[in-house]
């Protein structure tokens, strides 16, 4: 049985994005990961890609809490700087937002212009 009540729960943990859960309507994200930090040039965790953030936008239903749309924007950081992430670097985002999708009912798509949305 569930307990409390919460429209969207945002966890952070992890300094690289993971996951996201959609359960009953509402939004679970794992791990968003560091917006800005200072671990750049810490070797041996490449693979997780730390460089990249993830600003999520949340549209939830008046009264219910439920959501509606979920948009993400894909930045990545150097030198203490935000930019907009490369492509190709948002497909990698997305892909792997997508491999951990199946098993918590999110699935991710490119959208035109840049980011990604729950499709």
């Amino acid at each position: 049985m569930d307990a409390g009540v919460a429209d969207a729960v945002r966890g952070h943990c992890s300094h690289h994005p993971k996951g996201i859960e959609i359960y009953r309507s509402k939004a679970i994200l794992y791990g968003c990961g560091d917006f800005l930090n200072d671990y750049e040039g810490i070797g041996g965790y490449e693979q997780f890609r730390g460089d990249l953030a993830l600003a999520f936008f949340l549209t939830l239903g008046q009264g219910t809490g439920d959501l509606l749309r979920l948009e993400i924007k894909c930045f990545q950081l150097r030198r203490f700087q935000l930019r907009r992430a490369a492509q190709r670097d948002q497909e990698w985002l997305r892909d792997m937002l997508n491999r951990e999708g199946p098993e918590l009912g999110a699935h991710f798509v490119s959208q035109p212009g840049g980011g990604l949305a729950l499709g």
